[in-house]
């Protein structure tokens, strides 16, 4: 998921007029042991129009290496283009998996989910501009829930839990959203959703299966999965 930047930093909520800021609190381990983290690679996005980001995710059966290298790599990758979350299915693995990265007022909170589980404890929304790694440069108006309690474990089997409120409530839910075969711009209103396919249509990247170069920095840091 992508979040509306400014060309120096990405843009956070103000209390005063909009959506609180940032927050989490993490209940458990979601880091990768340093061991785990060797050898990483960067790899390719899919994007917009790949029915890999159409398909709904299998759950995760197995705590292995090999869960753990899917992990290292999202991670890999979410660092290389400089956005806030990243699900597995962005990178053509149909796993319920996703990694985030997300700014707040208290610095960036990071780390995985594996087999997430939303839950929301009141009916607070917020509305405000989203975008995502496999639709680049594009951003529209997503009405999302203000807090969100997810649940599920780390790549070792542990349970885990993130509470968040903004932009990491957003994060969570648009990642989760990509382990159901769902992308944000489902979730905006009509008229808005047909200007983004206009858009969608008219990215010199429509049509490509993935993205193995960053779009313009100016327009990528705190972009959500």
């Amino acid at each position: 998921m992508s979040a509306p930047a400014e060309p120096s930093a990405p843009a956070l909520p103000d209390p005063a007029t909009g959506p609180r800021p940032s927050s989490a609190v993490v209940t458990g381990s979601v880091q990768l042991a340093p061991a785990d983290l060797a050898d990483a690679q960067v790899r390719a996005l899919r994007l917009f129009g790949d029915p890999v980001l159409r398909t709904e995710c299998e759950p995760v059966a197995s705590y292995d290496a090999e869960l753990r290298a899917l992990v290292r790599d999202l991670t890999r990758t979410l660092a290389e283009e400089r956005g806030a979350g990243l699900a597995a299915p962005q990178i053509g693995v149909s796993a319920r998996v996703f990694v985030f990265d997300v700014p707040g007022p208290d610095g960036r909170v990071s780390g995985h989910l594996v087999n997430p589980g939303l839950d929301f404890p009141d009916d607070d929304e917020q509305d405000g501009p989203e975008g995502c790694l496999s639709i680049p440069g594009l951003y529209f108006d997503t009405k999302r829930r203000q807090n969100v309690i997810a649940q599920g474990f780390n790549a070792y089997g542990d349970p885990v839990q993130v509470v968040g409120t903004g932009l990491m409530a957003r994060c969570l839910q648009h990642e989760t959203d990509h382990l159901d075969g769902v992308l944000f711009v489902d979730r905006l209103d009509p008229a808005t959703r047909r200007e983004a396919m206009r858009a969608i249509r008219d990215a010199d990247w429509s049509g490509e299966p993935a993205l193995t170069v960053r779009v313009s920095p100016h327009h990528i840091h705190g972009r959500l999965g």
